[in-house]
């Protein structure tokens, strides 16, 4: 038995359980925050489930609509063993430390409580291989692709059944990570579908798409503003900005060292880029080849980190002199909050300003607003006419689109017996609903 206590009728607050032994046992598989237009259908975050019976939880990955509900399932009383991949266990800690700063408190003894329980849970596994779990299943891990530690989960039931919870699955062309891998066999796949209903343009060259607004921002001495999540994406776009720089300096005879500023406003980012940088041996093949000749591919001579709020301030201010064309990369990726807000609240109205989106804007929040190409936007309760180009690299997508997911499916060795999809709004599910539908597959 199967039921959805976040991400069925949305794309955030992921959370699922998965009942055995007529209902008598059951797994938790991710407890995530909802957020944007989903936050106000679902307004009370705290844990409303019975957690009678449930024998562990399953972590797909470490976004925050996937895991920021765990401080309320602790305070529930849920003390069972947490299961993951092995970065995700390194990465949670400072994940949920965050969180817990944004929407609880700030005081460093609680929050280090908190991640002394969560740690205290936390059973990392590694990919491909079949570990019993508590109640009597099996689980195995494959890369899913999305950010680094994401999983697939493969669960074998007492009875033999094969349920496969898919988590998010990534686009396969992010060169720091693994890319999807289809499982052998599934009675029940549990599908993510965020893009079910959109297909990512054809062979896009994502640096070349990200570098015509590098050129633009050299030539007109404007500000670049990149809202990106601190963990995944700012560490892609670190990577390809390192590529661009080196073609670009190519090209021009000449070093940009001192001819462009790279902000990375955001202590958390920098934080888990140092993390990223610890994991190589989890990146993927093209970053792995990478590695061979660069050390650093996170790091180059033109880049910044800020840390605290006075830096912040003075950075800010240093930007708005535009002494230097500038890129700033800064979260929250949605706009809803965090440093960027200022970067955009002070640059939003000048037309030499590129606001770039590398990822989903979900409905309701701010960048969602921009990204459609509004004609203004309200930031913390203040309206702001929008002057600045806004661009949208879909080649940056952290999800796989229709394509992907249907691939997904169709490469699973055996015919997959039916299908359940999650996190998506309703005219995706539909769409991808009808194209699995059109290839014989039962969708439930």
């Amino acid at each position: 038995m199967l039921t959805h206590h976040g991400a069925y009728d949305g794309v955030t607050g992921s959370c699922h359980q998965l009942s055995w032994n007529n209902g008598r046992s059951s797994l938790l598989v991710d407890c995530g925050i909802f957020q944007g237009s989903d936050a106000k259908k679902h307004p009370n975050p705290e844990i409303e489930f019975s957690l009678k019976g449930i024998k562990s939880l399953l972590l797909t990955h470490v976004h925050i609509d996937h895991v920021g509900r765990l401080p309320y399932l602790l305070a529930a009383g849920f003390e069972q063993p947490i299961y993951c991949s092995e970065p995700t266990a390194k990465l949670l800690p400072m994940v949920m430390e965050d969180a817990l700063k944004i929407g609880f408190t700030r005081s460093k003894r609680l929050i280090a409580k908190f991640n002394h329980q969560i740690r205290k849970l936390l059973r990392p596994l590694p990919y491909h291989v079949w570990q019993e779990i508590p109640g009597g299943p099996k689980v195995r891990l494959l890369p899913a692709g999305h950010v680094l530690g994401s999983t697939i989960f493969e669960v074998e039931l007492p009875d033999g059944k094969r349920v496969v919870f898919s988590g998010d699955i990534g686009a396969g062309t992010n060169p720091l990570l693994n890319p999807p891998v289809s499982p052998e066999k599934a009675d029940l796949l549990i599908l993510e579908s965020t893009y079910g209903d959109k297909l990512h343009p054809p062979k896009i060259d994502r640096q070349a798409e990200l570098e015509k607004i590098i050129r633009r921002t050299l030539e007109d001495r404007g500000v670049t503003i990149i809202p990106a999540f601190s963990l995944g994406r700012t560490q892609a776009l670190l990577y390809e900005l390192n590529g661009i720089f080196e073609r670009v300096q190519e090209t021009e005879h000449h070093t940009l060292m001192k001819q462009i500023d790279v902000i990375v406003d955001s202590p958390l980012a920098s934080r888990f880029t140092s993390l990223y940088k610890e994991m190589q041996d989890h990146w993927g093949e093209e970053a792995q080849t990478i590695l061979q000749t660069d050390d650093q591919p996170l790091v180059f001579e033109n880049l910044t980190t800020v840390g605290s709020h006075t830096e912040h301030k003075e950075t800010l201010n240093y930007v708005d002199k535009h002494e230097l064309p500038a890129i700033v990369i800064a979260g929250s990726g949605m706009c809803t909050g965090g440093r960027v807000m200022n970067y955009l609240k002070r640059f939003i109205g000048d037309p030499r300003t590129d606001i770039v989106f590398a990822g989903y804007q979900a409905g309701g929040t701010p960048g969602n607003y921009i990204a459609r190409g509004s004609d203004w936007v309200r930031l913390d309760g203040r309206k702001y006419t929008i002057k600045a180009d806004v661009h949208q690299l879909t080649g940056y997508s952290a999800h796989g689109d229709q394509s992907d997911l249907i691939r997904f499916v169709e490469e699973t060795k055996e015919p997959v017996g039916e299908i359940r999809l999650v996190h998506g709004d309703y005219g995706p599910k539909r769409t991808l609903t009808s194209k699995l539908t059109e290839r014989g597959y039962k969708v439930i």
